[in-house]
């Protein structure tokens, strides 16, 4: 057993305590369905990576507890993608060669859902992703059709960051992004939609990663006296540029996404550095019944409130899909006729439901539409979701919400 193997099992033993665990096993037979979660424990996505484990687990548990989907019982193998494309792929490659996973979930960043969807595909697996790349919507990446996205893509984001910038009565946007399909695809999105609007972006710039310093990009950008800096980041690149940006005295506002604009970099910069700050984020669907019952299984695993994992929630409707899904398609219906029903159990219309369980029940009068944790979860032709966003600004060291932005 290797050290990502003892970190998951080690993450995932919190859950005994609360009922909550599934079984961990390596048999399988006609009656198991194997699901491989695949998250990011360590990286970038580390403060969001164990609890969206957890709820894989959870949710796979609530599964089982109603009799199994079709029958068949959820047996989950778990694995760190250590939010790094290479250490995504090795663990991808384990759980579908090794394993016998039947479907992948719960991928983090678009750089590690690029590199892990072509091998689901290969393996004619789904991959119920959290990432925001465009690129993981069409072919060659989805050409089987067998992604999906829990998460807003970068162009809906770049969508709600311009509705903020226009809200907050900003005129001279410049952006800076983070050299990979992710953070171009923040920018992009937030150009293309600006644009739209009349507006004109007075600087951009790429960045390459993992520099120790990122002042000639930061001057352009300066030098070009926007009043709004729209930041296609992560949190380590983010923190090098705002310190290096405090430091210049200048004063400029911030927009970026949640994942860089976190408690981790507050807690880094101190407030001052950050003050002001907005922090976007796409937001569950809070006031759901699927909402509450996921609130409650995240509490009891991790011991904080649901709303603090957006992740988390898109997880937990990860596993809930996939199980209908099957329950529509049917006792020992196979990969192929189980996504073909993906869509028909999560848009309308049909009967809403709001848990397995409930859903279970309503398929056997009709078709069903299941109103989720994280979003309604009404797929297009894509696979991709719109949910809801958050405009969160950062005062006196604190991320409090002040609006919400609907697409």
């Amino acid at each position: 057993m290797n050290l990502t193997r003892r970190q998951t099992l080690a993450s995932l033993a919190a859950l005994a305590g609360s009922g909550l665990m599934p079984s961990l096993t390596f048999a399988q037979d006609a009656g198991t369905f194997r699901i491989g979660a695949l998250n990011p424990i360590t990286g970038a996505g580390g403060p969001y990576g164990t609890g969206m484990q957890k709820m894989i687990a959870a949710a796979a548990e609530v599964v089982n507890a109603a009799g199994g989907a079709a029958g068949r019982m959820f047996e989950v193998f778990a694995e760190d993608t250590q939010t790094q494309p290479q250490a995504a792929v090795l663990a991808a490659k384990k759980l579908i060669e090794v394993n016998k996973v039947q479907a992948v979930l719960g991928t983090w960043s678009s750089g590690v859902s690029l590199a892990v969807l072509p091998l689901a595909s290969e393996a004619n697996i789904p991959l119920f992703h959290c990432s925001g790349a465009p690129a993981l919507s069409v072919a060659p990446a989805n050409e089987k059709k067998l992604g999906y996205r829990f998460q807003a893509t970068n162009d809906r984001f770049g969508r709600a960051f311009a509705e903020i910038a226009t809200k907050e009565g900003f005129k001279r946007p410049a952006t800076m992004a983070f050299n990979n399909a992710s953070g171009i695809g923040n920018t992009e999105g937030f150009e293309k939609a600006w644009k739209a609007k009349g507006g004109e972006i007075v600087a951009s710039v790429v960045y390459e990663p993992a520099q120790p310093s990122y002042r000639a990009e930061l001057q352009k950008i300066l030098d070009a006296k926007p009043d709004v800096i729209v930041m296609g980041s992560y949190i380590a690149d983010t923190t090098i540029i705002l310190r290096e940006w405090y430091q210049t005295g200048e004063e400029n506002t911030f927009i970026m996404p949640a994942w860089a604009g976190n408690p981790e970099l507050v807690k880094a910069l101190g407030p001052d550095v950050v003050e002001g700050i907005i922090s976007v984020d796409s937001i569950s669907n809070e006031g759901s019944p699927a909402f509450a019952a996921f609130d409650a299984a995240y509490q009891s695993a991790v011991g904080h409130p649901g709303l603090t994992n957006v992740y988390a929630a898109m997880t937990w409707d990860m596993v809930t899909v996939l199980a209908l899904a099957m329950e529509a398609a049917g006792p020992g219906a196979d990969m192929a006729a189980i996504n073909a029903k993906i869509r028909e159990v999560a848009n309308p219309d049909g009967k809403q439901v709001s848990s397995f369980a409930e859903g279970k029940e309503a398929l056997k009068s009709g078709p069903i539409n299941y109103e989720g944790a994280s979003s309604v979860l009404d797929f297009d032709e894509f696979g991709d979701v719109t949910p809801d966003f958050a405009a969160s600004f950062i005062r006196s060291g604190e991320i409090k919400r002040e609006y919400v932005v609907t697409l």
